[in-house]
């Protein structure tokens, strides 16, 4: 089964169009203020208008407040929501493909995961990893070897330190449905590097 590609915090329609020739599945724009790769409403609109028909604009979130990130996603388009939080979206939340993303440092993580899928039933989850004061896009490695073997229940999403250089490492053993990068492919951040785009793609495909 070929891996599911996700390049996160795309800020600049260049680099959305790059990412979008090269048959990635799913162009991840950021919504959280602190992050270096924030985009406005605005710009996620004309990010959006530059994406192929088979790319997936997906919304990540760092908030609590369903009625936004629906509201949200509606103005802009995205056909999909990430969200960064430990507690199931309450029952007016109504996004078709959902998102939650969880960090990972303990087994015991895995197991929460777990309970958050039987409670709400996402589309996927994300599996990060853990950085304290940190949501995402940190470069560092989430921790593989507690995730060889890992079922949640629906497909799962590896993120984490992935580059072109160990994603197809991160494939092979754990064997997620989909793979996640942003620093990984980056000059700096919120600057994609085609070139790094390309070898990322090639590798995960490869695996």
């Amino acid at each position: 089964m070929t891996v599911r590609i996700k390049i996160c915090g795309v800020t600049t329609p260049a680099d959305a169009a790059a990412a979008a020739d090269l048959g990635v599945e799913f162009i991840g724009l950021n919504f959280y203020p602190k992050s270096p790769r924030c985009v406005t409403p605005a710009q996620a609109r004309e990010l959006v208008r530059h994406l192929g028909p088979a790319a997936t604009p997906v919304g990540v979130f760092v908030t609590t407040d369903w009625q936004w990130v629906t509201a949200t996603a509606a103005d802009v388009g995205l056909r999909a929501v990430q969200t960064y939080s430990d507690q199931p979206p309450a029952g007016s939340f109504e996004m078709s493909t959902h998102v939650p993303a969880f960090r990972v440092k303990v087994a015991a993580d895995l197991e929460h995961i777990k309970q958050f899928v039987a409670a709400c039933r996402p589309s996927a989850v994300l599996v990060d990893s853990f950085v304290a004061g940190e949501m995402g896009g940190t470069g560092h490695r989430a921790p593989w070897e507690l995730l060889v073997g890992f079922n949640p229940g629906v497909p799962f999403i590896l993120a984490g330190g992935l580059t072109p250089d160990n994603v197809a490492d991160a494939v092979r053993l754990v064997r997620p449905w989909g793979v996640d990068v942003a620093s990984g492919v980056e000059s700096a951040p919120g600057v994609k590097d085609h070139g790094k785009l390309r070898a990322f793609v090639q590798a995960a495909r490869g695996a």
